[in-house]
């Protein structure tokens, strides 16, 4: 069955306005507030309840729970059993002031629009869970100062380390230095920060670019135009920069009129973005466009004027999420690699942790060209 791009974008709002983006920023931090609320109606069973009910010391009690293998067999089945029956739960507070560790790791995502950074967190749960950790996830909605605040909400609830991808290249460097001299553990993926040493994980964004140029030049398109990123996004200076390259190296002259800023990162800025860009009555025979869900709202604007995908004008995206499968004609993207993404990124955060001397490491992830109906079919 294929889906209309309409279809996805209105599921898309209404799962918006049941606040679905809202429980997944919110719900695990506020579950670090339950205890507060359940004080006045529920007792916390302590060992010195099982203690006293057994009749004996809160030391064997606490040896039978850590599982001591000196302690008599009878007398530690005894208390596992009182300690079920109770209802007893280890205490989470003491368990990690013992150990200076709270087991959970901070997740910061620019936007939930796409699952894109849905499947990145996909691949960090896969590693960090096995390790018994928690995540706990917040979006910056792409403002920096609202980074800004999750990167402070995340250093009072003193997670282990925190996992970013960031909205702007360089406003919060001194936040993330600050942090890094505290000695919490920072790890970056997909957008990064500029003129700061990290340990971090991308894709090749100027390679794949040139490699998804070079296939429409060679199909015969010469009129590409390309939708870039806003210029505080590192990466869309890197694709920006492969688009022109890959010009000049086919003697192809490069005309500014053909390239347009996306005003953001979401559908209705590609709808945007391409209205400005046919407005200038200019030949076109392909877009490039900077992620995948502004291409999807260039495909829908393009369809919306009977302009046919791709006998009339090509569209090329990058990001490789579903969407890219789900429109129609389907999108030809660089497709990222998002579970390996995420499982590298979850990797080099506990490298951190458990070695705060570690040195930062760059890994580069290989993405794939996906060629779809959008450039394929008959031009």
């Amino acid at each position: 069955m294929i889906f209309h791009v309409n279809v996805y974008v209105n599921v898309y709002k209404i799962c918006k306005r049941l606040h679905f983006v809202f429980y997944l920023e919110k719900q695990s931090i506020n579950y670090i507030f339950a205890t507060n609320k359940l004080k006045n109606t529920m007792k916390h069973i302590t060992i010195k309840d099982i203690a006293k009910e057994l009749s004996v010391s809160v030391a064997t009690v606490s040896r039978a729970l850590s599982g001591d293998k000196n302690i008599r067999r009878e007398t530690k089945e005894k208390i596992l059993e009182m300690a079920e029956r109770l209802g007893y739960m280890p205490n989470p507070v003491a368990l990690n002031l013992k150990s200076m560790r709270t087991n959970t790791i901070g997740v910061i995502v620019p936007e939930m629009d796409t699952p894109f950074y849905a499947r990145i967190i996909d691949g960090m749960q896969n590693v960090l869970y096995k390790k018994g950790l928690k995540v706990i996830i917040a979006q910056s909605g792409e403002d920096f100062e609202r980074e800004k605040e999750n990167l402070r909400l995340m250093e009072r609830f003193m997670v282990d380390g925190i996992i970013i991808g960031i909205c702007h290249k360089d406003k919060n460097k001194s936040e993330f230095q600050r942090l890094i001299t505290k000695g919490i553990p920072l790890v970056f993926y997909d957008r990064i920060p500029i003129g700061i040493d990290v340990s971090k994980v991308i894709a090749d964004d100027y390679i794949k670019t040139s490699f998804l140029m070079e296939h429409l030049i060679r199909k015969g398109i010469r009129e590409i135009a390309h939708i870039k990123a806003p210029d505080y996004m590192e990466s869309s200076s890197v694709r920006f920069r492969a688009y022109k390259d890959a010009l000049e190296k086919f003697k192809i002259p490069y005309n500014e009129e053909l390239v347009i800023e996306s005003p953001g990162m979401h559908f209705e800025d590609g709808i945007r973005a391409t209205k400005n860009l046919l407005e200038k009555n200019i030949p076109i025979k392909a877009i490039f466009v900077y992620t995948d869900l502004v291409a999807v709202g260039v495909m829908h604007y393009l369809r919306s004027q009977n302009i046919s995908i791709p006998q009339d004008i090509a569209v090329a995206g990058f990001s490789g999420t579903i969407l890219s499968e789900m429109v129609y004609p389907a999108l030809t993207t660089v497709d990222l690699p998002l579970i390996e993404m995420g499982e590298r990124a979850a990797e080099l955060i506990l490298q951190k942790i458990d070695n705060p001397s570690v040195g930062n490491q760059t890994i580069t992830v290989d993405a794939k060209i996906q060629l779809r109906e959008s450039t394929e079919g008959n031009l």
